[in-house]
């Protein structure tokens, strides 16, 4: 690693490559080559300039530490390499590596890219004063190769994730009404579209509570979890609902649903996805999940989208798989966490643990 003025950091690279932090004049050419990246894995799929924005110059550059790599100087010099890394929440970073279809020496320029990765990782946990953090790369289950780097790089596969897709029709407008004694209900808003904050906590704490006994589940603070929101972009405050039950007379939160718009098809129509649902275990087996996937796509169908998306743990006990697949969702594809824990040397603040994972 040799130091950079733009950069505390900065990889060794092969054959004299430069990096470099992006830009937003870079945002087009990113776009180009992670598309052509995603394809090549994938055979399909696309990154969106607004997708990209978001990282390199928008709200989501704020939590994130990046570099692109070119094979010279000038305005001929090629787009090799986008690597950033994302400072998430205490004790958590996750990391993306995108590497040009055209990138030679694939697997030195990997390596070199993920051994600084981790070195930023480890400078943020300093910087958050804990002993390390674990490092989290969400992986397409088809890209074997980004697989090969993360393994030569000690990286462990733990989970295999489920992106299945609901088609939304007209008729999905009249879906049931909740079961008597539950309700939901969107986040409020004030006049001015900003959303009522006692609403932003409560979907905060009933999703953190919720997920309390999930696989690799951790605190996350509210200003942490209300920025990470904001980041997304299809982020739309009144794609939030908070459900409620009925006890002796009074109403009280019992779950909750953060959804977000996807950006057109090759139909030219928008779709909705549901980044999280949760449901309080006081609240549990009182149709307040039902409830809430339906406020979903009741709405998505109101707004003339053709599809709800949504990513479900394929290694999950509780067969969460099975109710949306009962519900009408099939598997797009599937995609794999591959994680590494970083210790930093002489400091002696623990790494925040995942809570326990109840497997009853």
């Amino acid at each position: 690693m040799s130091e950079h003025p733009h950069s505390p950091l900065m990889p060794e690279l092969p054959h004299d490559w430069i990096a470099s932090p992006p830009t937003e004049s870079d945002t087009e050419d990113i776009a180009r080559m992670a598309t052509a990246a995603k394809q090549r894995a994938t055979g399909s799929g696309s990154v969106s300039a607004d997708e990209v924005g978001m990282e390199v110059w928008g709200l989501g550059s704020w939590t994130r530490r990046q570099l692109v790599v070119r094979d010279g100087e000038g305005g001929d010099a090629r787009l090799l390499a986008w690597v950033r890394v994302h400072d998430r929440a205490a004790g958590r970073t996750n990391i993306d590596l995108t590497l040009a279809p055209e990138a030679t020496d694939r697997d030195e320029l990997a390596s070199a890219l993920l051994a600084w990765c981790e070195e930023i990782a480890a400078r943020i946990a300093v910087e958050r004063g804990l002993g390390g953090t674990l490092i989290d790369v969400s992986v397409h289950s088809a890209d074997k190769e980004y697989q090969r780097f993360l393994e030569a790089a000690g990286f462990d596969l733990t989970r295999s994730w489920l992106q299945m897709s609901r088609p939304v029709t007209p008729t999905d407008r009249d879906l049931p009404a909740p079961r008597e004694g539950t309700r939901v209900r969107r986040v409020a808003e004030h006049d001015d579209g900003t959303p009522v904050a006692a609403d932003i906590q409560t979907v905060h704490l009933m999703l953190e509570e919720s997920f309390a006994d999930h696989f690799n589940s951790y605190r996350e603070s509210f200003p942490e979890f209300l920025h990470r929101q904001r980041e997304v972009p299809g982020h739309r405050w009144d794609h939030w609902w908070i459900s409620e039950v009925e006890e002796d007379g009074t109403w009280l939160p019992g779950g909750a649903v953060v959804s977000s718009v996807l950006p057109a098809d090759d139909s030219g129509v928008e779709g909705s996805y549901l980044d999280y649902i949760g449901v309080h275990r006081l609240a549990r087996g009182r149709g307040v999940a039902k409830a809430l996937i339906h406020a979903v796509i009741r709405d998505a169908a109101e707004l003339g989208r053709n599809r709800v998306t949504l990513e479900v743990d394929a290694d999950s006990p509780t067969g969460a798989d099975g109710l949306y697949q009962a519900m009408g969702w099939s598997t797009s594809y599937r995609t794999q966490s591959w994680h590494k824990t970083v210790d930093v040397d002489g400091v002696d603040a623990p790494i925040p643990e995942a809570r326990a994972y109840d497997e009853g």
